[in-house]
């Protein structure tokens, strides 16, 4: 079993945690498999997909280590314990609930809460995140808010989530991000809809992207 501190280390190596949010568990696995064609291995599968728990137990119990599936849009202390049985390696969160946050430390699996605001990111940091999803980022200024943001807190990792696309991935690397939260740009039902291809060709582009920048 991978440590918090390896997983995270996964995390912002891979640079991009797709959001999978489709019609069916099944269709979520589908979708996370593409992601990982196309070599992002790390992907979050949202509790708003019916039966996402069985999928990140399926997906979990098929790769293991090789593919780090954490949970998405986990609002709640019991919801982010039944992911982690089930085989989540991190919990993601649209807001900070300090619960959850204590939970996933006492499970030793990263935690990615929600906050938008310095006040919100700080009191995520001290909480114990392992880093903060910035959301929704696009709506106040994008990239160069999370520049501004970070420029005061550079130990805190942030994880911008919200109007994250390939035409602005660039952009939010270079302000800093830890890595990329994103989500119908990459996984869709419409992308689905072509056995996973689109997905895979799309994670192609995101791998070389990131590595373009950093390499940078």
């Amino acid at each position: 079993m991978l440590t918090s501190g390896a997983v995270a280390a996964r995390v912002r190596a891979v640079g991009v945690v797709p959001a999978v949010r489709v019609a069916t568990a099944h269709d979520a696995e589908r979708a996370v498999e593409a992601l990982a064609e196309g070599g992002l291995t790390v992907a979050e599968v949202s509790m708003n997909v019916p039966g996402a728990v069985r999928a990140i137990e399926a997906l979990a119990a098929r790769h293991g280590d090789a593919l780090l599936v954490g949970a998405g849009t986990v609002l709640d202390p019991a919801t982010a314990r039944q992911c982690i049985l089930a085989g989540a390696r991190f919990v993601v969160s649209p807001a900070l609930n300090t619960r959850t946050v204590r939970l996933c430390r006492r499970y030793d699996v990263p935690a990615f809460p929600g906050a938008l605001t310095p006040t919100e990111v700080v009191a995520a940091w001290e909480a114990g995140a392992t880093a903060v999803k910035v959301f929704p980022c696009d709506a106040v200024g994008g990239a160069r808010y999370l520049a501004a943001l970070g420029a005061p807190l550079p130990q805190v990792a942030l994880l911008p989530m919200g109007g994250v696309t390939l035409d602005t991935a660039a952009d939010y690397l270079r302000a800093g991000a830890f890595a990329l939260g994103v989500g119908s740009d990459l996984v869709s039902n419409d992308r689905l809809a072509g056995g996973g291809r689109a997905i895979a060709e799309r994670a192609r582009r995101y791998t070389a992207l990131v590595a373009d920048v950093r390499g940078a």
